[in-house]
């Protein structure tokens, strides 16, 4: 029996997974949180095999808790099902340690084979999402650059950016300088949301 933790934000989406794996014989889901800082203790304590994880939740995301459960539960595999299916996301997530990605239309069978195939240590990605990472290539932008950007998604001025990152506003102009020359755009806004869209932030 493969034991499973659920881990989505959405009590909804989770109640509807649960349900479609009961009906496979060899699937057993053992625990559900809403939160990613309660991920890794719920790992623990159930001694799940696989941890469905989505991107987005309150909390760590499903990003951090995949690079929290290899290092801290590694008896545990993560695999993404999530509705953001960036190349962005899918490289960040298999550098963090996350064994698979998926998106959440997905039909149950094959989300039930790709959890068998991540529990016998298989790595499984979503096809189109693997063609389009590929195509799209790495991330181009620095860490302090995805961080100056985080800040712009609200369309902050610079200053109250720069006052939130502790850097100086020449400096920050010039980090903004170089991600909006990176995504093609015409300014900081505009940047922050082609890096958000591609799963660079």
């Amino acid at each position: 029996m493969i034991t499973v933790l659920l881990a989505d934000d959405q009590a909804l989406v989770r109640g509807a997974l649960a349900a479609l794996l009961r009906l496979e014989p060899d699937i057993e889901v053992v625990a559900d949180v809403g939160n990613g800082d309660d991920v890794v203790d719920a790992a623990r304590a159930s001694g799940a095999d696989v941890c469905l994880l989505d991107i987005e939740m309150p909390g760590a995301d499903g990003i951090e808790v995949a690079a929290r459960l290899a290092a801290e539960v590694p008896g545990t595999r993560s695999l993404m099902v999530t509705t953001f299916g960036r190349p962005g996301y899918l490289r960040r997530a298999l550098e963090a340690g996350a064994s698979g990605f998926v998106v959440k239309d997905t039909p149950a069978t094959e989300l039930a084979e790709a959890i068998r195939k991540v529990h016998a240590g298989l790595r499984v990605v979503d096809p189109a999402l693997a063609t389009e990472s590929l195509a799209g290539g790495a991330n181009p932008l620095t860490e302090r650059e995805r961080e100056v950007l985080r800040e712009c998604l609200d369309g902050a001025p610079v200053a109250a950016v720069a006052a939130r990152v502790h850097l100086s506003a020449g400096t920050v102009r010039n980090y903004l300088s170089a991600a909006i020359g990176k995504t093609g755009t015409a300014n900081r806004v505009e940047a922050a949301r082609v890096a958000q869209r591609n799963g660079w932030l």
